[in-house]
């Protein structure tokens, strides 16, 4: 029986056969000529082993897409294991780095030095201060293995002999170890290689690139260095990134990290960690019988994603330049000098909860940081403090508008309701001052803050007793987290309940010191700035967030889309609200005169003051602080902005920080116009 082959057949036989010669022909092509390189270094290779290939970070930009951090390609300098000498070659290898050493001391360079011991002013070994992590992993078991309680010179002396540096000066002998104790306990190895110095000038580079005869293992990295477009521009929200010590590595190792890596510590960088942290690449190196390395990228790196932030930079520059100028300005006047300039100022979308702007005076230049780190911390004015969302105060007058609110809602008071003010307020035996001049006597509530009438709040907040009007500072949300992504206090919402927590009795007093600002309360200025822009939009309290997105680092993929979350909602009358937010209008037309008399919008805001007991000079001092909490417009606001000047007699002496402010966001500020012509955007 014979089988017909049919021509369908023949043509079905004829493309099989052809598809298994291309499939081999590919393979042998990709074998011989694609990846040829890597089994060529393969197959000649006596070891081989992977090495990590490091991520760059993310960037940060702002609300526009401008750069505040990015990265910029630097040198390092690092030690090959695969060419550097062996454990076994102490004295080359001694010879080796105190000869780089004394390079880079002779070039005024830094190299990494993060050994715990230092020389005393009398020439003594002794430990570095503020180190004790540091010098109880020198201690441990996996490293020097001494008692807890081993002397600075027990240590000194165990390095000595584990480096075999009895040859050398004290001083060289523990530069010397400084490399060599780190170089252990940074794992160095084919996959971790050495940084001895990072940020090196290209004259370093060429100098040990002529000697690398000498230098035996000694490379030079290209590695991504974090940059600031301005180091002084919201280096408290941006924050720094640092390397990653002994406590942190025990509780990220599990999730990737290694020793060698650096990490957000403060900040934005610390709050977007995981996000602005890239993928880490690997390369595969194969060495050969003699000696040869090669290297080949199996898994590249992917850089992390973009951090786009509520801040607009142009805004934030405008607000840290006015508060500085407004604060030292002060400074210079007759009722100035009595405390260090220091203030803040923090600027929110009304409609969304987001942060425009975040200032905090005295500040400083984070791209100098390292450099400045112990001066820095010891500057009795904090310049590292973040007083926007760190420090709390008795904040005033300021509360007056939630007080008036409440009183309106609860039928305490209405539209028309007067009290009258002698400019004394008995109550309990007690006179309380009312420290201001009226039109008339007769004080209405409309004119209570716009002249910040304390009998008539002494009275409302009498009457409102302090279980309601705390029910409304609650609502919003003062003594209360704002929800930002960076750390902030709770402050203090003094209470019956409060007092008894320390051991202390609420007094009749403090009620009515409550209703104009007093008594314990304690609020920070983010905490104000989210208050007034509730009463701007009508009473719904937004989460803050410097976040507005996170996209990946190409742009082609969003990550984050930060939609305005609400926290409260207040379910408060148009009219209470209104007649609240037209008492502030009245103050800021007060300042038409003088310092809004450029603006083309009009703001609504209220003042106050608060004292506080410092000591100054060995001696207790009664010292003002100052308060400013404004919106604008105020038809239909938009922002909403609260300053503090500590040292301040007045709220009113923050109105141009205000102002500026404002001048900028509605584009009537010449500063607006130089500042994006100066910076480029990016998409």
């Amino acid at each position: 029986m014979h089988v017909k082959i049919t021509p369908a057949r023949r043509v079905i036989s004829f493309c099989v056969l052809l598809a298994f010669f291309v499939f081999f022909a590919f393979d042998l092509v990709k074998i011989q000529i694609i990846d040829g390189p890597e089994y060529d270094a393969a197959s000649s290779a006596v070891s081989e082993k992977t090495a990590r290939i490091s991520a760059a970070r993310g960037e940060i930009v702002d609300c526009n897409g401008q750069k505040l951090v990015y990265n910029d390609q630097g040198y390092s300098i690092i030690f090959d294991y695969a060419y550097f000498p062996s454990s076994s070659e102490q004295e080359r290898r001694n010879e080796i780095i105190l000869s780089l050493i004394n390079l880079f001391e002779k070039n005024n360079l830094e190299w990494i030095d993060n050994l715990p011991l230092v020389f005393d002013q009398n020439g003594n070994i002794a430990f570095k201060e503020n180190s004790e992590s540091l010098i109880s992993q020198m201690k441990s078991e996996d490293m020097l293995n001494l008692n807890e309680y081993a002397t600075a010179q027990n240590c000194f002396d165990a390095l000595i002999d584990e480096y075999d540096l009895q040859g050398y000066s004290p001083a060289d002998a523990r530069k010397i170890a400084s490399v060599r104790y780190e170089m252990v306990r940074l794992f160095f190895s084919i996959g971790y290689p050495y940084t001895f110095a990072t940020d090196v000038p290209d004259a370093m580079v060429s100098l040990i690139k002529e000697n690398s005869i000498f230098y035996q293992g000694v490379d030079v990295e290209v590695v991504p260095v974090r940059q600031y477009a301005d180091g002084t521009l919201a280096p408290h929200v941006l924050g720094r990134i640092g390397a990653i010590d002994a406590e942190e590595y025990k509780e990220l190792k599990s999730e990737g990290y290694k020793i060698t890596d650096y990490l957000g510590k403060s900040g934005i960088e610390a709050a977007m960690e995981e996000y602005l942290k890239g993928t880490d690449g690997e390369e595969t190196v194969y060495r050969d019988s003699e000696g040869n390395r090669s290297t080949a990228v199996t898994t590249a790196p992917i850089q992390g994603n973009t951090v786009v932030l509520t801040i607009d930079a142009g805004l934030q520059k405008v607000a840290q330049d006015s508060l500085e100028d407004t604060l030292l300005a002060f400074a210079g006047s007759d009722e100035g000098n009595l405390v260090d300039n220091a203030g803040a100022v923090v600027v929110l979308n009304c409609k969304t909860g987001g942060i425009l702007a975040c200032a905090s005076y005295p500040t400083y230049d984070i791209s100098t940081y390292s450099e400045n780190v112990k001066a820095l911390n010891e500057d009795p004015a904090a310049p590292l403090w973040n007083r926007a969302l760190l420090s709390t105060y008795a904040t005033g007058s300021t509360m007056k508008p939630s007080v008036a609110l409440a009183a309106l809602e609860e039928g305490i008071i209405e539209e028309d309701t007067t009290v009258y003010c002698s400019g004394m307020y008995e109550y309990l035996g007690q006179n309380f001052k009312c420290e201001q001049s009226h039109v008339t006597r007769f004080v209405g509530v409309v004119n209570a803050l716009n002249e910040s009438c304390n009998t008539f709040f002494y009275e409302v907040g009498k009457q409102l007793g302090i279980e309601k009007m705390n029910e409304y500072r609650t609502l919003f949300g003062l003594g209360a987290k704002t929800g930002c992504e960076l750390g902030e206090a709770t402050g203090v919402l003094d209470s019956p309940e409060y007092r008894a927590s320390l051991n202390q009795k609420w007094l009749p007093g403090y009620t009515i010191q409550s209703a104009i600002g007093q008594a314990g309360n304690l609020f920070s200025p983010i905490q104000l700035a989210n208050y007034c822009a509730t009463l701007a939009n009508g009473g719904t309290r937004y989460k803050t967030h410097f976040v507005k997105s996170i996209k990946s680092y190409d742009y082609s993929q969003t990550i984050i889309e930060k939609s305005p979350e609400i926290v409260a909602q207040m379910d408060i009358s148009d009219k209470s609200l209104e007649i609240v937010q037209r008492g502030m209008a009245a103050v800021g037309e007060r300042y038409k005169t003088s310092y809004f008399k450029n603006l083309k919008v009009n703001v609504a805001c209220k003042t106050g003051t608060s004292q506080e007991i410092r000591r100054l000079e060995g001696h207790s001092v009664k010292v003002n602080n100052g308060f400013l909490i404004a919106f604008a417009p105020y038809e239909n606001p938009e922002i909403a902005v609260a300053v503090v000047g500590e040292g301040f007699t007045a709220g009113g002496r923050l109105a141009p920080v205000v102002a500026s402010i404002a001048e900028y966001y509605f584009g009537q500020s010449d500063t607006m116009q130089s500042y994006q012509q100066e910076n480029v955007l990016i998409p």
